[in-house]
């Protein structure tokens, strides 16, 4: 089911992927969270490709599943940044629990998306768990040359306004100041999957690694042997996401 709601006075469209009639877990929910764009707009399929991940997990579950655009990605409105994508999670969870009677919400993400599910959970309590795939623990290499990424993120086009951000500098202080490394360690003891490729050369191995030991290695590290980046074309990644979700329990 497609649907849109808003964040940030946007509308950010999404797909609801809901668990056969049948099934007895539709209790439980998922936001998926995409990465940031690699290619210019008209070159990426990413939204599809996770509705169909969405469609997916809900069947093979019997999980409420919803993936959704961030802001300035996708079908959605609006221009990127963090915060702002931080808090487009937030509204995704909400749209999640209005749309379905679900007792508890989890969040799995992907590189960016990854990373910004870990600070959406550390940051609330109300998330069951996390799982993330290929994330970095900051953002310490945009935010080392914040014009830069903004020419990239222009590029691939989740900044499409000529005269955004209005406030460059507190643009680019989001860049420093969120970070999956200062809140991986406030999610523990609910569950925390973190999957790595062994062979990542966008987000280094080390990444994960560092988010494991800020939080004490009391999260579920699974390093995929031979994997890239793109671990959400990984049918690897997938089994273990589809594994670890059959272990959540409330």
């Amino acid at each position: 089911m497609q649907l849109e709601f808003t964040s940030g006075g946007g509308l950010v469209r999404g797909h609801l992927a809901m668990p056969a009639a049948s099934a007895s877990s539709g209790r439980f929910g998922l936001v998926l969270c995409h990465g940031f764009p690699a290619e210019p707009p008209g070159q990426r399929n990413a939204p599809q490709s996770y509705a169909e991940l969405a469609d997916r997990l809900a069947a093979e579950t019997g999980w409420v599943v919803l993936s959704f655009d961030f802001r300035g990605a996708g079908a959605s409105e609006g221009q990127f940044s963090l915060a702002g994508w931080l808090e487009d999670i937030d509204a995704a969870v909400a749209e999640l629990r209005r749309q379905a009677d679900v007792e508890g919400v989890w969040l799995a993400g992907f590189s960016t998306g990854g990373a910004l599910a870990l600070c959406a959970a550390g940051e609330d309590e109300s998330i069951c768990g996390v799982a993330t795939f290929a994330a970095p623990a900051d953002f310490e290499d945009w935010a080392a040359d914040p014009r830069r990424f903004l020419d990239h993120a222009r590029s691939v086009g989740v900044v499409q306004d000529k005269d955004f951000p209005a406030d460059f500098d507190s643009w680019a202080r989001e860049l420093r100041e969120i970070r999956p490394l200062a809140l991986i360690g406030k999610i523990p003891p609910r569950p925390v999957l973190v999957v790595h490729g062994a062979e990542d050369d966008t987000v280094s191995l080390m990444d994960a690694r560092a988010l494991v030991d800020a939080a004490d290695n009391l999260v579920e590290l699974r390093v995929l042997s031979g994997a890239g980046h793109r671990l959400r074309h990984d049918p690897r990644a997938v089994a273990v996401l589809l594994g670890w979700l059959d272990r959540q329990h409330i």
